[in-house]
């Protein structure tokens, strides 16, 4: 198995960037499976990719990622229904996201182990909070597990670190969502919020979940004063868009670019 690792992660450079792509771009097409059915507590599964108008089962050669959007024109080869540019979007994101992953941490085993499956996660909750308003716990969730299981081999982070984050994460949010419940009378963030910032703490520590906090924040009120204006709304405090993909926008910043923000805090010598 060591040997078999040696010759998996001894590649060249061009090599291990395109791999990074493939990867990406698959496992996007399978995102979009997962942010199509597992809101709708469909199999991710089975059936086979078909066409959700007509139920036509997408062939194999319409079905590569990003090409097969564009050869189709966007549109059901059986039916002509409209398929949204959001499938092209995913794929390209992930692709996007995994060969940076790559090209920040290196060709590593806890690149494929930890860093991408943690990055599919984030892209499907993004994509699912934006469409449907929630964050199912099986990502989630299982994103928090996989922070904890993974972090013994992190440097800098472990166990203790990741549960500290976690536990920051979920706390802070829980007495927000509390005290802002408790003052209005109504709920602000959801308990979905609230378990992706633990996620984001399992990985990223306490530092960084709390930078996350931060750069999630300022990302959202500059959108949130921007849609208000562009629709006219009164009171920003109306607008109403959904925040995890704020808090996974702070968290793939502080992940990618953690080190900028580090020196903020450093005390020149």
């Amino acid at each position: 198995m060591a040997e078999l690792s040696q010759h998996l992660f001894n590649v060249p450079v061009w090599f291990s960037n395109a791999l990074a792509i493939c990867f990406g771009l698959v496992v996007g097409s399978f995102l979009n499976v997962v942010v199509g059915r597992l809101p709708e507590k469909k199999s991710i599964i089975k059936p086979p990719s078909h066409c959700p108008k007509c139920l036509t089962p997408i062939k194999w050669y319409d079905n590569v990622p990003v090409l097969g959007w564009l050869w189709l024109g966007g549109k059901c080869r059986s039916c002509k229904t409209p398929i949204s540019v959001r499938y092209a979007v995913i794929e390209l994101l992930t692709a996007l996201l995994f060969l940076t992953a790559k090209l920040k941490f290196g060709w590593e085993p806890m690149l494929i182990i930890r860093d991408w499956p943690w990055i599919s996660l984030l892209i499907a909750i993004t994509f699912i909070d934006l469409e449907h308003r929630i964050i199912p716990d099986e990502l989630s969730l299982g994103g928090l597990c996989l922070g904890l299981l993974t972090a013994h081999w992190v440097p800098g982070l472990g166990l203790i670190q990741s549960m500290a984050g976690a536990a920051i994460g979920f706390g802070v949010f829980y007495g927000i969502a509390w005290f802002y419940q408790w003052r209005t009378g109504s709920s602000g963030l959801g308990g979905g919020d609230i378990k992706l910032l633990a996620m984001l703490g399992a990985f990223l520590g306490p530092f960084g979940v709390l930078a996350t906090i931060l750069i999630s924040s300022l990302a959202g009120s500059v959108i949130g004063i921007a849609w208000a204006m562009i629709t006219r709304q009164k009171s920003v405090m109306k607008v109403s868009i959904p925040y995890g993909p704020f808090l996974v926008i702070g968290g793939l910043y502080y992940y990618l670019l953690g080190d900028g923000l580090w020196s903020l805090f450093t005390i020149p010598t």
